[in-house]
């Protein structure tokens, strides 16, 4: 009986923000995944370790949770006026398939780091002691993201005294300007408010309606904006129920055609509901006082609340909060912000915006937020090579 030999691709697991993943440059991957397909999904889910029906990923380096199913390839970029072409994977945990639709606004913070040690950023752009300044473009969704990265000695500085709710420990500041950051997703024609609204009645069957605010970049429905994730994630009534509005939502945006395919599309959009401020207690024990906050989010991420926020639903978050009549601008008080702080199920989060109004449309020219990133691991990782 022939055995499949494992084969060794070069990676490094890295955290970014309050996630976790498997980096990859495009050019170490096996040839016939270099290129987009099912041998490179094929690959990146044996890597992670799914489907898995036990939902724990043992068998991989996914850690079975939406935070840790992550994977990203990267490359030298042959866009001009950017320094590396970063591509998102986010591998489901429990079925066969890699969804590309959207960014990892948490894991940006690690492409730079890793974008630098890795030899894809020029070397005479890098100061030997200061802050690079590594231009990004996020394949996904075709956006600049602008990465400073802090340089000491020659190379990246990893630890600090920079703290970020949801991560243990302190590590340097990484700061990320998320240009023009309306995300120009298929179907959604480009504009921030696909449908055309600040606010919107959604009707959901076997839901109701309610008001939303959809953002490419949510009103109560039962919930007061102070729950951990025990009080979710344990419901399985409220996870469906918020499956079922997160699909008639993607509809409403344009970004599916048939309620049927928003399975195939778990990455995106996301579904966060907002409240005004008020005490709680994190689920680190931390006292979180209403007058800290300008708000409150939770946000769910691949069907489960998210254990503190998500990048890119945080960016969404400082976008709306900058645009007077959002849901999220009227929960923060009413007012546009330049820059709020929300608090989520870890803590709390600063994000900013600059958003300006051209013609009877809002135009955001970037959010601004700082997160932090990490090696935890280099060297390979081994797939049976007849896995892909």
């Amino acid at each position: 009986m022939t055995h499949a030999a494992q084969i060794k691709i070069p990676a490094t697991y890295m955290r970014g923000g309050t996630s976790k993943g498997v980096f990859f440059r495009l050019q170490d991957l096996p040839e016939r995944a270099q290129k987009p397909g099912a041998a490179r999904d094929a690959l990146l889910l044996r890597v992670i370790g799914s489907p898995d029906p036990y939902g724990k990923q043992i068998d991989g380096m996914g850690g079975a949770t939406s935070s840790t199913s992550k994977t990203v390839i990267l490359s030298k970029s042959g866009k001009a006026g950017h320094d590396v072409d970063y591509l998102f994977g986010q591998v489901s945990i429990d079925r066969s398939f890699v969804d590309w639709s959207g960014n990892c606004g948490n894991l940006s913070a690690a492409v730079g780091p890793f974008a630098i040690g890795n030899g894809l950023v020029d070397q005479s752009r890098l100061p030997k002691d200061g802050v690079a300044r590594v231009r990004i473009w996020q394949a996904n969704i075709g956006k600049t993201i602008i990465a400073h990265v802090p340089i000491s000695a020659g190379v990246v500085q990893e630890t600090g005294v920079f703290e970020l709710d949801g991560v243990t420990f302190p590590a340097a500041e990484v700061q990320l300007e998320f240009m023009d950051p309306a995300a120009d997703e298929e179907g959604a024609g480009g504009s921030m408010f696909p449908t055309g609204n600040l606010i919107d009645d959604l009707e959901v069957p076997g839901v109701g309606t309610f008001k939303a605010t959809m953002i490419n970049a949510a009103d109560a429905i039962g919930y007061k904006g102070t729950e951990l994730q025990d009080a979710i994630n344990g419901d399985v009534k409220a996870l469906a129920k918020f499956e079922t509005i997160r699909a008639y939502g993607a509809m409403r945006m344009g970004l599916i055609k048939h309620i049927d395919e928003a399975v195939k599309r778990q990455h995106t959009p996301k579904v966060a509901f907002v409240a005004p401020p008020a005490d709680y207690v994190s689920s680190s024990g931390k006292q979180v006082r209403a007058a800290d906050v300008d708000l409150l989010v939770r946000a769910m991420s691949m069907g489960k609340l998210h254990h503190a926020m998500m990048g890119t639903a945080a960016v969404a978050i400082g976008t709306a909060a900058a645009i007077p009549g959002t849901l999220v601008s009227l929960a923060a008080g009413g007012r546009p912000h330049e820059a709020v702080r929300f608090g989520h199920p870890s803590g709390t989060l600063r994000v900013g915006a600059e958003a300006r109004n051209v013609g009877g449309e809002w135009v955001v020219t970037k959010a601004i937020m700082s997160r932090s990133a990490r090696v935890l691991m280099e060297g390979a990782v081994r797939v049976p090579g007849n896995s892909f």
